[in-house]
C-alpha cells in the first residue's frame, strides 16, 4: 500500500481548489483503482490520528476525501467521498471547536450548519446521497472546504487565530519538554539496565 504523508500548509497544492476526479487519474498516481485509494487515505488518516482527511492534504490531486472510522461518531461510519458536492445545509447553526491535521495543534471555534446533505461518489464508484447531523455533518464540511482550496482558518477572526497560536505554541513548547524528559529517562534506563547488567557479568560469570 502506497504511503501518504501530510504537506504543510504553505504548500499551494492544500490551498487551491481541486478539478473534478476521474477514475484515468488514478493510474498516473500510483493507484490501481479507487478502493486502493480509499485504503490509503483511511491508513493515513488513522496514522495521524484524524476523522477526516483530503487527498490534497496528502498531496494528491484528487477530488476526494475520507472521514469517520471512529467509534462514538455515528457508530465508527466511515464515508469515501468522490466528487463530493454539498446541496443541502440547515439554516440553523452551531459553534464548536475544530482542529486540522495541516494545522497541528491548532483549535478555533467555527459556525457551521448544523446538518447538510451530500451528494458523492463512493469507492464502488456508486452515486451516493448522505443526510448528516451534528459531528459528522461537521467533519464533511470541513473537508469539503479543503475541496474548495479553503481551510478553516479563513472562517475566524485574526484575533482568535492569534490567541489559538499562542497556546498552540505553549503547548507544543510543553510537548517538546516532555519529549526531551522521556529522552532523557530512556537514556538514564539505558545505562542503568547496562550496568546492571555488566555487575551481573562480573558477579556470576566470570
Amino acid at each position: 500500500m502506497k504511503e501518504l504523508k501530510l504537506i504543510p500548509p504553505s504548500d499551494p497544492r492544500v490551498n487551491h481548489a481541486i478539478a473534478p476526479f476521474v477514475d484515468e487519474m488514478l493510474e498516473e498516481n500510483g493507484f490501481k483503482d479507487r478502493k486502493e485509494l480509499a485504503e490509503a487515505m483511511n491508513f493515513a488518516m488513522e496514522k495521524y490520528q484524524g476523522i477526516g482527511l483530503s487527498a490534497n492534504q496528502v498531496g494528491l490531486p484528487f477530488n476526494m476525501f475520507v472521514v469517520g472510522g471512529h467509534p462514538q461518531i455515528e457508530k465508527g461510519m466511515r464515508l469515501s467521498c468522490f466528487n463530493p458536492m454539498i446541496i443541502e445545509a440547515s439554516e440553523e447553526t452551531i459553534m464548536m471547536k475544530e482542529g486540522c491535521l495541516t494545522y497541528p495543534f491548532l483549535f478555533l471555534n467555527i459556525k457551521r450548519p448544523r446538518k447538510v446533505t451530500l451528494k458523492y461518489t463512493d469507492e464502488d464508484g456508486d452515486m451516493k446521497e448522505a443526510k448528516l447531523d451534528g459531528m459528522m455533518s461537521r467533519i464533511v464540511q470541513h473537508e469539503y472546504d479543503h475541496m474548495l482550496g479553503r481551510n478553516f482558518t479563513e472562517k475566524a477572526s485574526k484575533l482568535k487565530i492569534d490567541t489559538a497560536m499562542k497556546k498552540r505554541d505553549k503547548m507544543l513548547k510543553r510537548l517538546k519538554k516532555y519529549q526531551e524528559a522521556e529522552a532523557k529517562m530512556n537514556k538514564a534506563w539505558h545505562f542503568l539496565n547496562t550496568s546492571v547488567g555488566c555487575i551481573y557479568y562480573e558477579l556470576f560469570v566470570e
